[in-house]
């Protein structure tokens, strides 16, 4: 056999030298995204307890006592969490060293939450703990517009709602951002929206130019979804679905506990999945979307193009119209209402089918989305989904306003802000 030649040897040196980078570089990798996974299990068990003792954290996430004494320790120094008296109502003796519970510190971080809806701006102020300081609502100059107008309406709600918390921008740690469209919030990209008059619009960086402060964007159902985890029905729950009625139709995710937003940040487009080959134009740009029959608008083109109205009638007068006039048996437009319906059950059937959810919450804030909420159409729902020998998804109805669309924003960037300030900490988790 010949023998290899120097120039062979070191090859191989160097590439053996090069994968064992590699490796060791993935293994510090592992290491840190295991830490930081359980520094956010501890916060997390901090925050939906309010109050909670070093040991019960430790037997709700089953990390060792050892570490969740020095996780905590950390977060005490870096101000994240306080110690609070705990109440004795065990029997349990006085004597000795008073028994204290954690809780996350309010005033660790402030955020603001913004909810950019067709024609109006909600924004909600948080601290820390998740506690509302304050809210502000204001009209939208226009419904459609360039990036950097937008941006700057959203400074100005932020600094009014600031204003009235009695704070200063300067001391918000982030700001959340819920708008319509197909978004990439790890980006902060958007590829489309009704609120910009162009695509592929790097808005995050719009936003944080303008605003001067971190800011976290995301399409507006999955900041409801994360309102729902802290605030609403999905607490405590690890796998539901949020669908958002308002001018058009969203899709919140959470599996495992964690949004689901696809490999580009697109996913869980649910508006506009397809229900009809070459079926009516959606607002997308694209024909056949669900949203294209079940929206507001696309409900007011049917009956539009029936001369159902007056000239002189508003928006909100005309979908009024539409369904005054369907639930009084009116032929026209109650078949507009009926195939709505079907549409909008045929949609979440396909829903239940993929994702097998233990929860779907239907959330919208206006009376006119009654008819996709009728029972009828939840009913019809149980005849289109695989059946098996258990009861479907629990299906409950949560209407609410902007101002619980921006508070989700904000949820969100708490959640941003937290992940940032955990990365920071030191220490070792099991």
């Amino acid at each position: 056999m010949e023998k290899p030649s120097a120039a062979m040897v070191k090859s191989w040196a160097s590439i053996w030298y090069s994968w064992g980078c590699r490796q060791n570089l993935q293994g510090i990798s592992m290491l840190r995204d295991q830490r930081l996974r359980g520094r956010r299990k501890i916060l997390n068990s901090i925050r939906e307890a309010n109050r909670v003792a070093r040991i019960d954290i430790a037997q709700e996430t089953g990390i060792s006592q050892a570490t969740v004494t020095t996780v905590t320790a950390e977060m005490l120094r870096e101000g994240l969490i306080e110690e609070v008296p705990r109440s004795n109502g065990s029997g349990e003796s006085k004597r000795g060293r008073p028994r204290v519970a954690l809780k996350i510190r309010g005033d660790a971080h402030f955020v603001a939450g913004v909810k950019v809806a067709n024609n109006s701006m909600s924004v909600a102020i948080m601290d820390f703990e998740g506690e509302l300081l304050g809210e502000f609502n204001t009209s939208i100059q226009e419904r459609v517009s360039p990036a950097r107008n937008l941006a700057v309406e959203i400074r100005t709600a932020v600094e009014r709602a600031c204003a009235e918390s009695n704070l200063a921008l300067t001391q918000l740690s982030a700001v959340g951002v819920g708008l319509a469209g197909v978004i990439d919030a790890t980006k902060g990209m958007v590829h489309w929206s009704p609120s910009l008059n162009s695509r592929k619009v790097d808005f995050g960086k719009v936003l944080r130019e303008i605003i001067e402060l971190p800011v976290f964007l995301d399409n507006d159902a999955n900041t409801v979804a994360t309102a729902e985890q802290y605030f609403g029905h999905g607490k405590g729950v690890s796998d539901f679905l949020v669908i958002t009625i308002e001018s058009g139709v969203g899709l919140g995710v959470v599996l495992g506990g964690e949004i689901y937003r696809g490999t580009r940040g697109c996913g869980a487009e649910f508006g506009h999945t397809k229900v009809h080959l070459d079926g009516a134009l959606c607002r997308c740009g694209q024909r056949g979307c669900l949203e294209a029959y079940v929206a507001d608008y696309a409900l007011l083109r049917e009956a539009s193009v029936a001369g159902m109205f007056a000239k002189d009638d508003t928006v909100g007068n005309k979908i009024q119209l539409l369904l005054d006039r369907a639930y009084q048996g009116e032929a026209l437009p109650r078949s507009i209402i009926d195939r709505a319906g079907r549409m909008f059950a045929m949609g979440l059937a396909n829903l239940v089918n993929i994702f097998d959810p233990e929860l779907i919450i239907l959330s919208g804030e206006r009376i006119m989305a009654d008819h996709l909420y009728a029972e009828t159409v939840i009913d019809s729902i149980k005849d289109s989904i695989v059946q098996i020998d258990l009861p479907p998804p629990k299906v409950v109805i949560h209407k609410w306003g902007d101002s619980m669309w921006a508070r989700g924003a904000a949820a969100y960037a708490l959640q941003e802000v937290a992940k940032t300030s955990l990365e920071e900490l030191g220490g070792h988790v099991e």
